[in-house]
């Protein structure tokens, strides 16, 4: 293979990882815009990063706990990027927080519009397909607890 066959590979491969990844982000921005017009709150909301996710655990949990999660992400990242054991201990322990808050915000969405563990492992596993049914399809939103 020739260096520029290599880069045309290299190229066309992050054009392709670019578009799945635009594609993604575009369901889950109409997905949450219908998810949070359900919820009674603003769907442009959903277009913002941040304020997304902010608003979607506000819909089904404690805005606190979001900040918890992007805290822990922030310091996961800071440790990983240190050289020793320790900080990559650490930096496990974080990550490994911020996925069970990311789990349980799922089944507290799922039980938020009506639905069960079924659906909420649905969130976790094939998140943009059961974002969009939760936004197109029945289910109604109900207060959280």
């Amino acid at each position: 293979m020739s260096d520029s066959e290599i880069m045309a590979f290299i190229l066309g491969s992050l054009a392709t990882i670019s578009i799945i990844a635009i594609v993604y982000y575009v369901l889950l921005v109409i997905a949450q815009w219908k998810i949070f017009t359900k919820a009674g709150e603003a769907g442009w909301k959903s277009i913002i990063p941040i304020l997304n996710g902010h608003v979607l655990y506000r819909i089904c949990w404690k805005p606190s706990m979001f900040w918890i999660c992007v805290v822990a992400a922030i310091l996961a990242g800071i440790f990983n990027s240190m050289q020793n054991s320790l900080a990559a201990i650490i930096a496990l322990i974080l990550y490994i927080v911020v996925a069970v808050i990311s789990i349980i915000q799922y089944f507290k969405l799922s039980k938020a519009f009506g639905h069960g563990v079924g659906f909420a492992i649905g969130l976790i596993l094939l998140n943009p397909i059961f974002m969009l049914i939760l936004g197109f399809g029945s289910s109604t939103y109900a207060e959280h607890n």
